[in-house]
């Protein structure tokens, strides 16, 4: 009597295993998605967009100038963005790391595919009524502010990456009561403002260059609980 084939699988079980767990990229992907929160970011989004719809439809923001027009949409897009940003924080670090080439695929991926789903899913809220500068000026506004919210991730860290579209809006709110001529306040521009896109468009890809090439900051105890960082990053 031997231990021989004990421990062998039986025939045709990681042939019938492998094609329920998918391609390895696919798993990897889903992985961090999930650890990055990235289903509950999307139901944040959706909720967003459910939210401009009631505030055009039910004419929320009908009172007041052009400043207050704005606000309530600006406020929605704002928080768009900085659900987005938050994303690019995990609780553990960036242990995919380990996975090689793939990080900074996934870091892009993440981020343009919720930037996407934002501009969409407020894009069909908007259907509810009248919005300040139509479709365009809300791809501009969602792409600029996340762009901000993305770079302060870089620097401050994902927990932190809110700060940077709120302090943003705040801003622009107190610009938009004079009218501003600056493109870098790209929400109080017209729609076709060339600037204006220029600005939010170039924000936007220094965002994702950034949390593609570096990722968001990671804090030494974060790092020791996921995989620590090679030299340079």
């Amino acid at each position: 009597m031997t231990a021989a084939g004990v421990y062998s699988s039986p025939p045709g079980a990681a042939t019938a295993l492998a094609p329920r767990l998918g391609p390895a990229w696919l798993r990897l992907a889903r992985l961090y998605a999930a650890s990055r929160r990235v289903p509950a970011a999307l139901a944040l989004l959706a909720g967003l967009g459910v939210l401009l719809w009631a505030a055009l439809h039910w004419h929320w923001n009908i009172a007041g100038g052009n400043a207050a027009r704005q606000f309530i949409p600006l406020v929605i897009e704002t928080g768009a963005a900085a659900v987005i940003a938050v994303t690019t924080y995990g609780p553990f670090g960036e242990s995919e790391r380990a996975t090689g080439q793939w990080l900074p695929w996934l870091r892009l991926g993440a981020a343009a595919a919720l930037t996407a789903a934002a501009v969409g899913v407020l894009a069909a809220g908007a259907s509810g009524g009248y919005l300040p500068g139509g479709s365009l000026a809300l791809l501009r506004n969602v792409a600029g502010i996340t762009g901000t919210g993305l770079l302060t991730a870089v620097v401050a860290g994902g927990a932190f990456a809110w700060a940077g579209p709120m302090a943003y809006v705040l801003v622009t709110e107190v610009a938009l009561t004079g009218n501003p001529t600056t493109p870098w306040i790209w929400p109080g521009r017209p729609t076709h403002d060339l600037g204006a896109a220029l600005c939010a468009t170039g924000v936007f890809a220094a965002g994702l260059v950034f949390i593609t090439l570096r990722g968001a900051r990671v804090s030494p105890a974060s790092d020791d609980a996921g995989c620590a960082r090679p030299a340079g990053h």
